[in-house]
């Protein structure tokens, strides 16, 4: 049985508010792209690496992959313009081999720990989908779809806040795609969350991530990350 990462490097990074696709950006001397992959690569428990990116970002990463001689990364694949478009692609490129456990990841989370990665190989071992995530601190309000009006408050305790990598086996996410996609009504949240709603009866286990494990979504974020990378942790 193969465990393969797949980096899921194709967004432009809108929200950044900067001219530079997110995973391109520099943190500590090396891209976000680089950080993110060099821990799964060198992870003993990852057999094999895909990137995931936009068409017009293949050479550049092509080059990265050369540059840091990965030699994991097995291919580097077009992605589609929805996230989940990213992961169907590295789906599909492994419908040959249903049984692998895959482990989705944001590029834009350069600071995941080997840890976390070996906590959610572990988990693999007892589910067929698995999610990183940590207890949520703030208390989480319900608002109306424009954002203006509260509806509820939830019980803090419960909720989770969610982070990446999540793990599956290739026919679980493979199946949860394939059901997915007939429905008029799909909206793509995540991968977990698409799990869960069209195979109710699979459980999707929790593995606990760290405060680390921080998303770059806003330009803000880079100084953040580049404290902490600073930072041991």
């Amino acid at each position: 049985m193969e465990t393969v990462a797949v980096i899921l490097a194709a967004g432009s990074g809108s929200r950044t508010g900067l001219s530079t696709p997110k995973q391109f950006l520099h943190l500590g001397g090396k891209t976000v792209l680089e950080h993110s992959v060099q821990t799964f690569h060198d992870h003993p428990g990852i057999d094999q690496v895909v990137i995931v990116t936009a068409t017009e970002f293949i050479d550049r990463v092509q080059s990265l992959v050369k540059a840091n001689n990965w030699t994991k990364v097995i291919s580097v694949l077009p992605g589609g313009k929805e996230r989940f478009d990213s992961s169907l692609a590295a789906v599909r490129h492994y419908a040959d081999k249903p049984e692998t456990v895959m482990l989705f990841h944001d590029a834009a989370r350069p600071l995941v720990s080997a840890e976390i990665i070996t906590d959610t190989l572990k988990a693999m071992e007892t589910y067929d989908a698995v999610d990183v995530a940590i207890p949520a601190v703030d208390t989480i309000v319900q608002c109306d779809k424009d954002g203006t009006r509260m509806e509820s408050i939830r019980d803090r305790s419960l909720l989770w806040q969610m982070q990446t990598p999540q793990g599956f086996r290739q026919k679980t996410i493979a199946q949860a795609y394939g059901i997915a996609l007939k429905d008029p009504q799909f909206t793509a949240t995540d991968d977990c969350g698409t799990v869960l709603r069209y195979l109710p009866d699979v459980k999707v286990g929790i593995v606990r991530g760290n405060e680390r494990n921080v998303k770059l979504t806003y330009a803000d974020d880079l100084a953040l990350l580049e404290f902490l990378l600073s930072t041991p942790g």
